[in-house]
């Protein structure tokens, strides 16, 4: 039998080694709660030194020297002749790669990953537009002629090579505003399987020196990687205006930009599989060298359109209106004469809108009446004529 003394010591053994497993566990966990707090105190510095560290600044390199420094063309401004730190590989450093300088622009500190300009890549159109060609009423000339210039070089150069011939680097869209010439090229986009990229003329007009002849570089770079593909400019006459011998620094500018593009067009550098649209409201105030063959080779007219043209519109815009059975296309043709696509368009929404005021679901030829006297009647929209070649009204 057991005494009650031994009894007790085993009990207080037992109890003493209960606690040293306990303390031997909360030493276990407050090991890994300390390692888990040095961590966050490794994390925290190092965010600070990057808060307190001084940026790098951003340059390109233009050449390398014998003597292992390099010639850098920094976005701050001026060329710079730098070191290059010897943990950097010396075969990444070649002309053209982008490379990272310390703040004091001594030294080379990093090679940059190449990379195109986030800006210029925007423009791509990522999403293709639902515009197709049978979206388009009337037009059919400037449709095929469209086609043949732009979508079957690209999807058949070898008829091309066969022939021996070199199909047209670039076409020129123009005519009076609201007539099809952006419609045209969003159902090229659509249509023809290429990469599209839009870009409007006022975008590449930029206050820096220089700054809108690189955009114009790098949209044809992106499109030459990209190819086939197709440039789209519209509004080009904000930057193709006849040159003139004098004017303000920013007219100089937008000159600048324009010589870029024309060197891009009929340059050293072939536009390959890369095929260029235009578009503009006056082409009378276009600079003569755009429009010489090997660059604007095809010229396209995009006119108003004329009673048969005017009647497909309508069938267009209204194949998806509940209508009448007194609508009478033809008589809306007739009374819209020297209406553009988009007044027609403008017209049939108008027309909608007085079926819901009046509480319909059914359009009625009287309420294409009264869209038709609304429209056609507003101030600075009709037409009395357009001067064709000109791009202006009388």
């Amino acid at each position: 039998m057991v005494s009650e003394s031994s009894g007790e010591a085993i009990e207080t053994r037992m109890s003493i080694e209960d606690y040293i497993k306990f303390l031997e566990a909360r030493i276990r966990y407050l090991e890994v709660e300390m390692q888990r707090l040095s961590n966050q105190v490794r994390y925290y510095k190092s965010e600070i030194e990057k808060l307190m560290s001084p940026p790098l600044i951003e340059a390109i390199v233009l050449e390398v020297l014998e003597d292992g420094r390099a010639i850098v063309k920094s976005t701050t401004g001026p060329n710079l002749v730098v070191y290059i730190l010897d943990r950097i590989d010396k075969r990444l450093i070649k002309p053209g790669v982008h490379v990272a300088l310390n703040q004091r622009g001594t030294a080379i500190v990093e090679v940059l990953s190449d990379r195109g300009d986030p800006y210029v890549k925007s423009m791509e159109v990522i999403e293709r537009p639902n515009t197709t060609f049978n979206d388009i009423g009337g037009l059919k000339e400037q449709i095929r002629e469209l086609r043949e210039v732009v979508e079957l070089p690209l999807k058949h150069p070898e008829l091309f090579e066969e022939i021996g011939i070199e199909p047209p680097k670039g076409v020129l869209l123009y005519g009076p505003p609201g007539c099809g010439k952006t419609l045209l090229a969003k159902a090229v986009a659509r249509e023809a399987g290429a990469t599209f990229i839009s870009i409007v003329g006022s975008e590449l007009v930029q206050k820096f020196i220089g700054e809108g002849a690189r955009i114009v570089r790098e949209v044809f770079s992106l499109a030459r990687r990209k190819a086939p593909s197709i440039v789209f400019i519209d509004e080009i006459d904000a930057i193709a205006a006849k040159r003139i011998d004098v004017g303000t620094s920013g007219e100089r500018e937008v000159q600048r930009t324009l010589m870029q593009l024309l060197a891009e067009l009929d340059g050293f550098r072939p536009l390959d599989k890369v095929k260029v649209i235009a578009a503009t409201n006056r082409i009378d105030i276009i600079d003569p060298a755009l429009l010489r063959p090997g660059r604007f080779d095809r010229l396209i007219e995009v006119p108003l359109p004329d009673y048969k043209s005017r009647i497909e519109i309508f069938r267009v815009h209204t194949r998806r209106m509940k209508l009448a059975e007194d609508i009478d296309l033809e008589e809306l043709a007739r009374l819209t004469d020297g209406a553009s696509g988009a007044e027609i368009k403008a017209i049939c929404t108008e027309a909608g809108y007085n079926a819901i005021r009046a509480s319909r679901r059914i359009v009625t030829m009287n309420d294409f009446l009264d869209a038709v006297k609304k429209v056609m009647s507003k101030k600075g929209i009709r037409r009395v004529g357009y001067r064709e070649n000109t791009g202006l009204f009388q």
